[in-house]
């Protein structure tokens, strides 16, 4: 399982890679894992302010439909386009290609409530 240091984790099984004041977000190789091939990916959240916690998009595999949570506060500056044509890139490469959507962060601070990839570890039972 792959769990890169750099990256913060929610509950929720989110990534968040900050780059100044703003921040890319997707789901853990754990999260795409469990889901099993991902066909498609829904978020008509650009150009909105949402708060930590709110759902941002949707994202479907063969067997389920799940919500995407926001894990941190911000707004929703883009959507990664690519995975309108290739969703499954989350399941080949989330932390890179399958990145999400990209925020500009309201409350920086709030990514100090997110676990690291130790704690993200032992989330997940490893």
């Amino acid at each position: 399982m792959n769990i890169p240091q750099n990256l913060k984790y929610s509950e929720d099984h989110e990534w968040l890679r900050i780059e100044g004041n703003e921040a890319y977000i997707g789901i853990s190789d754990y999260a795409q894992h469990e889901l099993g091939d991902i066909v498609f990916v829904d978020v008509d959240t650009e150009g909105e302010e949402l708060s930590a916690g709110d759902t941002f998009g949707s994202i479907e595999a063969v067997k389920t439909v799940s919500d995407l949570l926001m894990p941190v506060s911000g707004k929703v500056l883009e959507v990664n386009a690519a995975l309108e044509d290739n969703a499954a890139a989350i399941n080949t490469d989330p932390y890179g290609e399958g990145w999400i959507i990209k925020i500009e962060m309201t409350d920086a601070a709030e990514a100090d409530k997110l676990m690291d990839a130790t704690a993200y570890s032992a989330h997940i039972g490893l």
